[in-house]
């Protein structure tokens, strides 16, 4: 829109969807044109009105109506319709090669319906494990990413989606491989036994013996479509990254299936569960797992990338890698639940980064899963982005702040793997020597914190707090390691505490809040008590769960925070921020409101167990990406402490 004549260089540019409006009188290249500004504002108005309609309206598919897939390298989703609409390759940080999930159908899929091009009727996982069922009618697909033979811990590289339809009737399936992101013209090539992706940097063949496929060049990439009629033997589709090879391979495809089930379930069987919401944190155990890559012991903080946190807004974000603070409370997660594997493989991929930064004070709070610095965080135009919410992002800035609270989960979880009877090394101790010099070097400047704040730096309480977590806990394993007492630690623990408790308390607003230079309220402020640092019952602690209760809880949900980040919009309520809310309750005595806000919360699962990061609480929308492992790790939490406070 515009009125000057400089305006009609831009008019004289625009094409295709885009639309010009000449405000006022005068000659011009526009095709539209308003009579004044109070006309411009009226239109704008009526502009948002509907584009938020839309949004809510006839956006994708829902984000928790999604599945999840893995072999421990990649993840893939299915949606309710049974498309895989998210699939990276060959590693879960790697360019998408399906990414309908940001893009819509021009961004890839692969999907299976019946001859009239419906979805299943129900999804399912088997049992305990990632192998998921779609059910028709007359028919069924079975999903899963390959974790027979070992895969799980192999270099990525080589990785097949299998994908089984069993039944009676007629079926529709559609391949739509896009390479990059659909940045790159995708073309298919008829082979023997399925097809071939031409151009892409990885192998990539579908093995479909049998099928006749039809090649449709659509939007400049190719399609590959089939109708299928199905008779007494089932039909396999395997998408193959890594070879070139169609044959039908040396261990039969029901073998393969059973070994993956047993991959998942067998682990799933050693796992210690609640006696509260048993297969809630089951589903949730496994989601954890899932994210974990197996090569390194990198842990990945979700499965995607730029799912908005508010719907058509631009806070929209890559989380498919290993942040120090995230994978570590995923660990812990697991090793609350009795296993180990995953906190002793995450912890050597911390000390492999720890190596390459020459120095555990140079530490990044984010890297790839393989361990590596990430590149600059980018952005992919060609992407609409979910229900219009654009920008779509690869890489994330986070990766060059600093944020000095990552040291307290780091070094709780070594606590934690102490109190577990794990193996420790030297290495491990040489890390917690070296993290509390970190810390006491660095402690009392200002960082960007827990929450990535893309703005100046701040004295952030939470961040202070978790300084302290980390040396009172250094204090504690050098008891348990029988090593030399430190009261310099034991002095350094209690100065920021102090600073703390007189800095980060407010009386104004009658409890603990965001930063010292304000009085903005963050529900991270509760590990004031949640991390010991004060005792439950410290009327400051118990008032700052009472403030977060009244300012930051709507419903459902609770917010992270409420103060201006620099960035426009707004975003939803924070799975996790409620789960601390819960953990709070539980902490002052309030088990019956911690219990009323946990079945409130878990009534927000998808279909098949799992969650996204928030929660619009007056729609009830899932926000951000998905699935969540701060989510899926605070349900875990939040069910053994229930238990525990019921005494079950």
């Amino acid at each position: 829109l515009g009125d000057d004549t400089t305006d009609e260089d831009a008019f004289t540019t625009l094409g295709g969807p885009d639309v010009g409006v000449k405000v006022g009188d005068g000659e011009t290249e526009a095709n539209f044109r308003v009579a004044d500004v109070h006309t411009v504002v009226r239109f704008l108005a009526t502009l948002a009105e509907k584009r938020a309609a839309w949004l809510t309206g006839t956006g994708g598919e829902a984000i928790e109506r999604h599945s999840i897939l893995s072999d421990q390298r990649t993840v893939g989703l299915v949606s309710a319709q049974a498309r895989v609409s998210w699939l990276c390759l060959p590693r879960v940080d790697s360019p998408a090669v399906f990414a309908e999930l940001i893009g819509g159908p021009t961004a890839g899929y692969f999907s299976i319906a019946d001859e009239n091009g419906n979805g299943p009727d129900s999804q399912e996982y088997e049992e305990s494990s990632l192998v998921l069922t779609s059910k028709w009618s007359n028919f069924r697909v079975t999903d899963y990413l390959d974790c027979s033979g070992g895969r799980a811990w192999q270099r990525a590289g080589r990785s097949d989606l299998i994908r089984i339809v069993e039944g009676s009737g007629r079926v529709r399936v559609e391949f739509a491989p896009r390479i990059d992101f659909g940045k790159m013209s995708t073309s298919l090539r008829k082979i023997d036994g399925g097809l071939e992706v031409v151009g892409s940097t990885e192998s990539l063949v579908l093995r479909a013996p049998g099928v006749e496929w039809e090649i449709q060049h659509i939007g400049g990439h190719d399609t590959g479509i089939a109708t299928v009629d199905l008779g007494s033997e089932p039909v396999t589709f395997e998408l193959r990254s890594g070879t070139r090879a169609t044959d039908e391979g040396p261990i039969p495809e029901s073998v393969r299936r059973e070994q993956t089930s047993r991959f998942w379930s067998e682990w799933c069987d050693d796992l210690e569960l609640p006696p509260i919401e048993t297969d809630l944190v089951r589903r949730s155990a496994l989601v954890l797992k899932s994210l974990c890559y197996g090569p390194t012991g990198g842990i990945a903080a979700a499965a995607t990338t730029s799912l908005p946190e508010s719907l058509g807004g631009i806070r929209n974000w890559d989380y498919r890698y290993s942040w120090l603070r995230d994978g570590a409370m995923t660990a812990e997660a697991l090793l609350e639940l009795g296993s180990s594997a995953e906190a002793l493989r995450f912890f050597e991929w911390v000390l492999g980064v720890a190596e390459k930064a020459n120095s555990v004070e140079q530490l990044h709070p984010v890297y790839t899963v393989t361990g590596h610095e990430l590149g600059m965080e980018a952005e992919i135009p060609e992407l609409h982005g979910y229900s219009g919410s654009r920008p779509v992002r690869v890489g994330n800035s986070a990766a060059r702040q600093l944020q000095l609270d990552v040291f307290g989960p780091v070094l709780e979880l070594i606590h934690r793997l102490l109190e577990h009877d794990a193996p420790l090394s030297t290495e491990h101790w040489q890390f917690v020597e070296e993290a509390v010099g970190a810390v006491q070097r660095r402690w009392h400047e200002p960082d960007h914190g827990i929450w990535e704040v893309r703005g100046p730096r701040r004295h952030f309480v939470h961040s202070k707090v978790m300084c302290w977590v980390a040396v009172d806990r250094a204090i504690h394993i050098a008891r348990e390691l029988a090593r030399q007492e430190r009261p310099e630690w034991e002095t350094l623990r209690e100065e920021i505490a102090a600073d703390v408790l007189e800095h980060g308390f407010k009386e104004q607003v009658h409890s603990f809040v965001a930063a010292y230079d304000g009085t903005d309220l963050d529900a991270a402020t509760l590990f004031v008590g949640l991390s010991g640092m004060v005792a439950p019952d410290d009327p400051r602690f118990v008032a700052t769960v009472e403030t977060t209760e009244r300012f930051l809880r709507e419903g459902p949900t609770v917010f992270r925070y409420r103060y201006d980040d620099g960035l426009p919009g707004h975003e939803g309520g924070f799975h996790l921020c409620t789960s601390w809310l819960i953990d709070s309750y539980i902490l002052i005595g309030r088990v019956d409101d911690a219990e009323r806000l946990f079945r409130e919360l878990v009534s927000y699962q998808g279909p098949t167990g799992l969650f996204s990061e928030e929660l619009d609480p007056n729609s009830g929308t899932a926000l951000g990406n998905f699935p969540q492992a701060y989510t899926h790790l605070g349900i875990i939490q939040n069910a053994r402490r229930l238990a525990a406070a019921r005494g079950l």
